[in-house]
């Protein structure tokens, strides 16, 4: 049985979810955790709001309304690992550890790091003025939330893209290092999820204070998608559908046939007062229902807490015995174990299977030598089980395990000196 897909989504908690958080992130991310071969991680990033927002009851607010979005859209924390970042003691201790193997060039390249720095030597400031080292070293922090779970997908859009690309050097360099212990993360970027403009036609974003809270009162709804900017056609001329904010607004809440007899009011001319009406009353009909469920859970914040600290024990009881692993592979170990790990460290010395994913979505191992010559590689595979398994045979039967593993390898001399020798040593007990 294939192994599910791990897919993992954060939200920073800096403020009030909007309706371009709910179609562009919330309402996907709850239909993905609907997927039977998909294991899906959905946290709240409060350690990656403590870099730009300093009112912790700003960030207290935003992490429980964010929550309560997230539930009252639909998704169910019994299916899922729903958990606050700062419950989870391993991502901070695991950031350290990517920190002493990732080259501060790759961090300076960084898009959020660039944008501070070409700011400020355009307005003749000092190249890091007002930057601190949390800016600086967020892509590492995100590399940790990812890589601590072994995230296969992370549902990012364009402009974060870098930032997995980032976490798969990480996992890389500490895997050249300590052994496979990370699967190199792929970036999900959904093309069909909308994004949202806002009341002034762009992206609807807290930057341009241009937001629709989510679940905001019917009333003010109402009121907010009434100051939509329009154009001055009047009414009983043709309106064009592209460009037009409150088209697309419409378009990200209904159905195809929806949409289609909305572009046709349009290009008959509809008022724009009639317009507005009619989108408002169609994200409330999706809103409503869930506005209800918002409510009472802000009501009642005991209740969400109960619900973030069952799926911290959840995300633990993973990140838990990962890290002990990884603290043993660092070398932050009980002494008396100081012998018989000298002694592997000197087998790996020798050769190393490695484990991983390539960009075709299947599984891959291979033996390679000191200096990193490939003495054996397998096919593609379906699952790191399977990788897993064949690997184990490796290790605990050496060359004996050839002749049963022939069918997933490529083509390799089985007489290979430098091949039986790696093996025999992969496989010989420690000392």
């Amino acid at each position: 049985m294939t192994a599910p897909i791990r897919f993992l989504t954060g939200i920073t908690t800096s403020g009030t979810p909007h309706l371009g958080n709910y179609v562009g992130s919330i309402r996907p991310s709850v239909q993905a955790s609907l997927r039977a071969d998909v294991q899906s991680y959905y946290f709240l990033a409060d350690y990656h709001a403590l870099i730009k927002i300093d009112e912790p009851a700003r960030i207290q607010r935003s992490t429980l309304e964010i929550a309560a979005s997230w539930l009252a859209a639909g998704l169910d924390p019994a299916r899922v690992v729903f958990y606050r970042q700062s419950d989870i003691p391993e991502i901070p201790e695991l950031t350290w550890f990517l920190t002493c193997v990732t080259g501060k060039g790759i961090l300076n390249r960084a898009h959020a790091y660039k944008a501070s720095v070409d700011k400020n030597n355009a307005a003749g400031l000092d190249a890091d003025a007002d930057v601190s080292a949390g800016l600086f070293m967020y892509p590492v922090l995100m590399g940790a939330d990812i890589l601590l779970f072994n995230a296969h997908h992370v549902p990012v859009g364009r402009d974060q893209v870098q930032h997995i690309e980032m976490a798969r050097d990480m996992a890389h360099s500490f895997n050249h290092r300590y052994g496979e212990h990370f699967v190199p993360p792929l970036a999900a970027i959904e093309e069909s999820v909308a994004t949202l403009p806002g009341l002034d036609g762009r992206k609807m974003s807290k930057s341009y204070d241009n937001t629709i809270a989510l679940f905001a009162p019917r009333a003010e709804l109402k009121k907010l998608i009434a100051a939509i900017k329009t154009d001055s056609r009047a009414p009983g001329e043709a309106k064009d559908t592209e460009g037009s904010a409150l088209f697309q607004m419409y378009q990200a809440f209904a159905s195809a046939q929806e949409t289609a007899t909305f572009a046709q009011e349009f290009a008959n001319g509809i008022a724009w007062g009639a317009a507005k009406e009619q989108l408002f009353e169609r994200i409330d009909r999706e809103i409503a229902p869930m506005r209800a469920r918002y409510e009472l859970l802000i009501a009642n914040p005991q209740e969400v807490e109960a619900l973030l600290l069952q799926g911290a024990a959840k995300a633990r009881a993973v990140a838990t015995p990962f890290m002990a692993q990884l603290r043993q592979a660092v070398g932050l170990r009980g002494l008396a174990q100081s012998v018989k790990t000298t002694a592997k460290a000197v087998k790996s010395e020798v050769a190393s299977l490695k484990q991983y994913r390539e960009a075709d979505g299947r599984f891959y191992f291979k033996l390679v030598d000191a200096k990193g010559a490939v003495l054996l590689q397998s096919q593609g595979l379906d699952s790191p089980q399977a990788a897993g398994k064949a690997i184990a045979a490796l290790k605990a039967q050496g060359a004996d395990a050839l002749a049963a593993l022939q069918p997933l390898l490529e083509p390799f001399d089985a007489h290979s000196a430098p091949l039986l020798q790696a093996l025999h040593m992969l496989s010989a007990p420690a000392a």
